[in-house]
């Protein structure tokens, strides 16, 4: 089961948990508008670049950074990992981030992630698929890329130019932006991309080829169409085809579909905007919901079977102390979010705590692990590269004892959460 939150860096949920290569400050660049700051030669900041403490935040703080692929290289500045302080916060936070983008989150208000993290995985190196923002995000969770010709030289990248993103879109003049391979160089050409309904293959075509069962939740739409955060939108075939009404499903029914043992073997979820742990959302819920979800395939059936994988989709424009390990023709990789993996085979750490992986990660290490489990031969994306997040379970260890994760919300809240009808995410 792969569970999908929103926009974090993995410094902004976890700078400050024991033992994982977290941060307590960064390097930040002065510009136009800021005022450039004095060196800090003790922390090894470039000439001209500050170091800022991390600043305690609450998890509904109220700016939305911007994090579409400009964004991503202006953050990065040729590995200096110092230009956060750049971006925009929307229309709660005018002006540029400064400092504020420069934060994490309180642990007692994200505290259900930090008891999976004590109990079982925690994956310290998990890099985005791309430098990009969600809609690209959510592709690379099914596909391991956007790569749209043989040659692989043409991939999609940010967000199609109106809303829905997918095959829905209504808009004829509706495109995408792409990155190009050429002369040894990745170019963007933004607005120069397709329409957002796509027909390269995602790891539904393998699980069909070996009739592994598969079901996408996402959040319920009023007029039945993808429009409120389904990556499968944006797949011609799903889309178009007989699977958009029986392998697509509304977030509502996960819960009950666990407790009724009617799961299927692979499972997307993907958050309404109630529970999203995006940014100036003003609420505290996404924690809890994951919660819910966890707890509810710890005390069915399928626990001895079952991994539930929470991933965060993008940075989100906060700032991490990690440079990206390499880039390749795609746009990627991107910078570091949080992955938790909970399972009764979870690696166990030391004085049988939670375990911190520092494998180097990619959204392709789930599919790879998704592939491999199930005998589905590869996609040939990032897949093929990726290294496997297999090394995070001890399958020879008998299956522990599953212990409910506290969290404010109980799961009857979220059995009566009334759906949002908003998009997760404009970006």
């Amino acid at each position: 089961m792969i569970v999908i939150q929103e926009n974090r860096s993995f410094d902004n949920f976890f700078a400050t948990f024991p033992g994982a290569d977290g941060a307590t400050g960064g390097c930040m660049k002065g510009s136009d508008s800021l005022p450039r700051p004095q060196t800090t030669s003790s922390h090894g900041c470039p000439s001209g670049d500050q170091w800022v403490p991390l600043k305690e935040e609450d998890l509904s703080e109220p700016c939305d950074w911007a994090h579409g692929r400009h964004n991503f290289l202006t953050d990065y500045d040729g590995g200096a990992m110092d230009e956060f302080s750049t971006e925009g916060g929307g229309n709660k936070c005018p002006g540029e981030a400064g400092k504020k983008a420069y934060v994490y989150t309180n642990p007692s208000e994200i505290a259900p992630y930090w008891t999976i993290a004590k109990q079982y995985v925690l994956a310290d190196h998990m890099f985005q698929t791309q430098g990009s923002g969600s809609f690209t995000a959510h592709q690379d969770l099914i596909a391991g890329g956007t790569i749209l010709n043989a040659n692989k030289t043409r991939s999609v990248v940010d967000f199609p130019t109106s809303m829905p993103w997918g095959c829905d879109n209504t808009d004829p003049k509706t495109v995408t932006s792409l990155l190009v391979w050429e002369h040894h160089t990745v170019k963007g050409t933004f607005d120069g991309g397709p329409f957002p309904c796509f027909s390269y293959a995602t790891l539904r075509d393998l699980l069909d080829a070996k009739s592994v069962s598969w079901t996408y939740y996402s959040p319920p739409e009023p007029n039945g169409t993808g429009a409120l955060w389904n990556a499968f939108d944006a797949i011609d075939a799903v889309r178009n085809g007989p699977e958009w009404t029986t392998n697509i499903e509304n977030s509502t029914k996960l819960l009950t579909d666990i407790s009724g043992g009617s799961l299927a073997n692979v499972v997307w979820v993907a958050p309404d905007d109630n529970n999203s742990d995006h940014p100036a959302v003003t609420h505290d819920l996404g924690p809890s919901w994951v919660a819910s979800i966890v707890n509810a395939v710890g005390e069915s059936s399928y626990w001895d079977t079952t991994a539930v994988i929470v991933v965060w989709d993008d940075w989100g424009g906060f700032y991490d102390n990690e440079k990206p390990p390499f880039f390749d023709h795609w746009g990627g990789v991107g910078f570091r979010v949080p992955m938790l993996i909970v399972s009764p085979y979870a690696k166990v750490g030391k004085k049988s705590q939670g375990y911190i992986s520092h494998t180097q990660y990619e959204f392709g290490s789930i599919l790879k692990f998704v592939e491999n489990v199930w005998g589905l031969g590869q996609l040939g994306t990032t897949d093929t590269r990726a290294t496997s997040i297999v090394d995070s379970f001890d399958f020879t260890q008998q299956p522990r004892k599953f212990t409910p994760i506290a969290s404010s919300y109980s799961r009857a809240y979220f059995l009566h959460q009334k759906p949002s009808y908003k998009p997760v995410d404009s970006e």
